[in-house]
């Protein structure tokens, strides 16, 4: 039998790796948490949990040893051609501040020092394997039950078939989303917020997004982005990225991202390239 692909998932402390587990569990997968990297090779060589369930590995790489096991298992992993996908959770170091104060627990390499100061300690031995991650997944603006449908939206299916894309609407005033493979300004496009009737609207209303989308220019802009990312559909898959973020940023998140990213994603989905669109900072004032 053909092994399946395996997911590995790590990423930051605080970053929600316990509620991504249990999402995935939800969906049916097979799940193993906390694994010591080291044996990595081992269980993703057997490609498939009890039952032929889909599987998943959950790597806790708090233990300061356990950094160099990790970058070595996937390392071993690659050389011996195994088929995996590296899956990387993350937040801003703001919100993974907040998180631990709230739960009044020290950060895992805090050593008596800030929770800031453990936090770019792991930051800085995690940087090698988040630039190898597969899917970055950003959870600095999500909340529990918003975190488990997001993994319903890139895992609900199973492992991933082909390509899936989420065109992220964000707010510049609220930071670039830090999971963007792609980011497209929309601050070109004439504001709808100076419209009185349209400001309190969002760019989900058709009064928005015909006001946004019938701007000069951009009906031409949002063709030509949808052709380029096709063009790019091709080197994404040879390369093995079967997950790509496309973060399109206004102001404040409400009015022309949120239309054009749906747009986009409508435009895509008729090419038949599963793609579905999201909105970070919609309901932000």
């Amino acid at each position: 039998m053909e092994s399946k692909e395996v997911l590995i998932l790590t990423g930051m402390s605080g970053a929600g790796r316990s509620t991504v587990a249990r999402a995935l569990e939800d969906l049916g997968w097979y799940v193993v948490d906390n694994l010591p990297p080291a044996l990595l090779p081992e269980l993703v060589s057997r490609g498939a949990g009890p039952d032929g369930k889909e599987y998943a590995v959950v790597v806790d790489v708090r233990g300061g040893h356990f950094f160099d096991e990790l970058t070595a298992g996937l390392s071993q992993l690659t050389s011996t051609g195994a088929k995996f996908r590296l899956v990387f959770l993350d937040a801003t170091d703001q919100a993974l501040v907040q998180r631990f104060e709230s739960t009044r627990r020290p950060h895992p390499l805090q050593e008596g020092d800030r929770i800031l100061d453990g936090i770019a300690r792991e930051r800085a031995k995690l940087e090698e394997v988040r630039a190898k991650c597969d899917v970055a997944i950003d959870t600095t603006n999500l909340n529990v039950h918003q975190l488990e449908k997001r993994v319903g939206e890139i895992f609900g299916g199973g492992k991933i078939q082909g390509i899936r894309i989420n065109v992220l609407s964000f707010g510049y005033k609220y930071g670039i989303p830090v999971d963007s493979d792609l980011v497209l300004d929309c601050r070109f496009i004439p504001n709808p917020h100076w419209i009185p009737e349209l400001r309190p609207l969002t760019g989900l209303t058709p009064q928005v997004s015909q006001k946004v989308l019938g701007s000069q220019g951009v009906g031409e802009v949002v063709h030509d982005y949808v052709h380029l990312v096709k063009n790019l559909i091709p080197g994404y898959m040879t390369e093995g990225k079967r997950f790509l973020t496309i973060s399109v940023g206004c102001t404040g998140g409400k009015h022309r991202s949120v239309a054009v990213a749906q747009e986009i994603a409508r435009q895509l989905l008729a090419s038949e390239i599963n793609a579905y669109a999201t909105h970070r900072d919609v309901s932000r004032e």
